[in-house]
């Protein structure tokens, strides 16, 4: 049976999530802000159009909002993980061979489909694709179809840029085939980095059809295994196999840049609590324990004078235990922590992970950690059922609109996660 992928990618994901809600956005050029409301993140085409560049400081485009009338969001990341939670879901009835690349993409497997579909109805069941999840969702689509995931990577990008056919592009025939590849640039095919990409330019290979020609031995040596696969992928070959589930990380990291300047040290303990606790959802999230943790403290990058602090914490017993691992964290602090400079920017990293069952305890180790669990899961539990951060520890902060939280001015309401938040009709 001949291999077939589709990669489905919403378009301007941040700000269709948006425009859902608030059809008076359609048209017009709207941004969403990173945290902090630094940076553009996500642009509707409107924007893009008007020069507004991907990561360009909020402060540095103002002209360009005042004078546009743009309309401009703050990161609002419980909306957008609800909304792809419910693309995907559309998404699962029309296979159940899913693999869930990012928020806002998903390759699906039509191989075990083609026995009904014949190459000609490849478009028209992508856009059956398309027009659900518009439906369902409000959220558009573009569906690239192609016998490899590089190649459906590619198809993709080409939809995005047509208005064709609803945004879905094939990729089958090799004369089609090789007329794209001549078209695309080697820094945007999907495994090549930018460091790659320039080394590749130095050896004449600019474009996708020109790697595609190269000898399997010298891309070895340039690229290693990786650089062979890519190849082969663009000559049809699948090398890359659908992930229905992808491998736990193999670290995790915390941290955010503060939106002023933070000197006292009980501020910063809140911070650095707070961002633990974040990381043990997330260990508890994917059934991984930390044997490592790693707490960092940063001045602002920006200044003439740039202070980079690290602590480690070796943990005694693998865990994810929240309360532990704070209190490992503020042990990592303390020794890092100095009076009288001015922290920008904190964060914890969680290392050398293994599987959470069972873990193998210390001879010396007098904490119960079955009951430990059990608390841990009843917390999760009321947190995912009535919002993040209902049940927290206090040493995470009670009091809101500190130093270290993140400025959301222009935050939109959280109006599929909380009741509080539905638009009300007048």
């Amino acid at each position: 049976m001949k291999s077939m992928f589709a990669l489905v990618d919403c378009n301007n994901f941040y700000v269709s999530c948006e425009r859902v809600f608030n059809p008076k956005l359609a048209r017009r050029p709207v941004i969403v802000l990173s945290n902090n409301d630094g940076c553009a993140v996500a642009r509707s085409e409107e924007a893009k159009a008007i020069g507004i560049q991907m990561g360009a400081p909020a402060f540095k485009i103002r002209h360009l909002i005042n004078a546009h009338r743009v309309a401009v969001f703050s990161s609002n990341y419980a909306l957008y993980g609800d909304m792809s939670q419910r693309v995907m879901q559309t998404l699962s009835r029309f296979t159940d061979q899913i693999e869930i690349y990012s928020i806002d993409e998903a390759f699906l497997d039509f191989s075990g489909l083609q026995s009904g579909l014949r190459p000609d109805t490849m478009i028209d069941y992508g856009q059956q694709i398309s027009t659900t999840v518009a439906q369902w969702t409000g959220i558009p689509v573009s569906v690239g179809i192609a016998p490899t995931k590089t190649l459906a990577k590619i198809a993709n990008r080409l939809a995005k840029k047509s208005v064709l056919k609803n945004r879905v592009l094939e990729l089958i025939d090799p004369p089609d085939i090789r007329k794209t590849l001549e078209q695309i640039n080697i820094e945007d095919v999907w495994g090549i980095g930018r460091q790659y990409a320039a080394r590749l330019k130095k050896h004449g290979i600019s474009t996708a059809l020109a790697l595609s020609h190269v000898d399997e031995p010298w891309i070895q040596k340039i690229m290693g295994i990786n650089g062979v696969r890519i190849v082969k992928e663009l000559l049809g070959v699948p090398c890359y196999q659908l992930e229905n589930q992808p491998p736990p990380k193999k670290g995790v990291t915390v941290s955010r840049t503060f939106r002023t300047e933070i000197e006292n040290f009980d501020d910063l303990k809140t911070a650095i609590a707070a961002y633990t606790s974040r990381g043990a959802e997330k260990l508890r999230s994917q059934g991984s324990a930390a044997n490592m943790m790693l707490v960092f403290a940063a001045t602002n990058r920006f200044k003439s004078h740039y202070d980079f602090h690290t602590a480690t914490a070796q943990l005694p017993v693998p865990t994810n235990d929240t309360p532990e691992l704070i209190h490992y964290a503020d042990q990592c602090l303390r020794k890092i922590y100095q009076s009288g400079i001015l922290y920008k920017k904190a964060g914890v990293i969680f290392k050398d992970l293994v599987c959470d069952s069972p873990i193998q305890t210390g001879l010396f180790d007098t904490r119960n950690r079955k009951r430990s669990r059990s608390l841990m899961q009843s917390i999760d539990t009321i947190n995912a059922e009535m919002g993040s951060g209902m049940v927290k520890y206090a040493a995470a902060g009670l009091v809101p609109g500190q130093k270290w939280h993140t400025l959301s001015r222009q935050r939109s309401p959280a109006y599929t996660t909380n009741w509080n938040h539905l638009p009300m009709a007048s």
